[in-house]
């Protein structure tokens, strides 16, 4: 297990989450579950090779729907971590999080005075951006998984009030139920996708509640149709918390990651 994977996720969204939180030899013959299982890795994009793959994935899938799409930077941007879901090192599944700066956020750019509002009300803003899933492999448990070491980052780590993000006005109803956003804004053409956006925005807190309550328990599904059952259990979101934290002090890691 490579040392910089974050946690391992299974496609079946009914079997328990494999912790990779420490390092272990790897056995030389899998564990019956794991021959027939198959497993997604969740990692930083701090490589060229895998800002590559998640660009060519966004590419792709921005394009089945009709939106322009840019590729990442080459060079990581210390206001922004990008994560990518993969198995066997083919990227299935992309995010990027981006953290307020003086230069402001992408969303600033059609919504500056909903978004000027929150930071009036003394909120801390983040955004997500360039999200990303093959449309072969979408699975909830995979967009739940990207979406709450997201969370981690934004909330947990550097402590961010609210996220924000743009979407098209078709997917509003989609991630009001999935995950509890509202909408805040919109809709106004965005020309970096070209494609009308609705700006809608998530109280992390609410985030929290909803892992406190259904994390871990998929089985709650049927009963709360949203993404949070599909989400990692506290104790497994506890040890995400103290893997990131521990490599981010290690030496010769970059320390401006989690800084303000």
């Amino acid at each position: 297990m490579e040392f910089d994977t974050i946690i391992g996720v299974p496609f079946e969204e009914h079997r328990p989450l494999h912790s990779m939180l420490h390092v272990q030899p790897e056995p030389e013959t899998p564990a019956p579950e794991e021959q027939v299982g198959r497993m997604v890795k969740i990692r930083s994009a701090d490589s060229s090779g895998r800002r590559g793959s998640a660009s060519v994935l966004i590419n792709r899938m921005y394009a089945t729907r009709g939106y322009r799409s840019s590729p990442l930077p080459a060079e990581r941007d210390p206001s922004r971590i990008t994560l990518v879901a993969s198995e066997h090192d083919e990227v299935i599944g992309t995010i990027t999080i981006g953290f307020d700066s003086p230069s402001g956020l992408h969303v600033d750019d059609l919504f500056a005075g909903e978004v000027d509002g929150l930071r009036r009300a003394g909120r801390r803003v983040c955004e997500f951006t360039k999200l990303a899933v093959d449309s072969l492999e979408r699975s909830k448990r995979v967009l739940a998984a990207l979406f709450h070491v997201s969370y981690i980052y934004g909330h947990l780590l550097m402590s961010y009030d609210n996220l924000l993000i743009e979407v098209n006005p078709r997917h509003v109803r989609y991630y009001r139920r999935m995950l509890g956003f509202r909408a805040i804004g919109g809709p106004r053409l965005n020309l970096r996708v070209n494609a009308p956006a609705v700006l809608m925005s998530l109280d992390f807190a609410h985030v929290r509640a909803q892992i406190a309550k259904y994390g871990g328990k998929p089985q709650y599904s049927m009963l709360e149709r949203s993404l949070y059952p599909y989400s990692f259990s506290p104790a497994e979101e506890s040890g995400i918390v103290g893997r990131l934290r521990s490599a981010d002090a290690s030496p010769g890691h970059d320390t401006q990651r989690f800084g303000n």
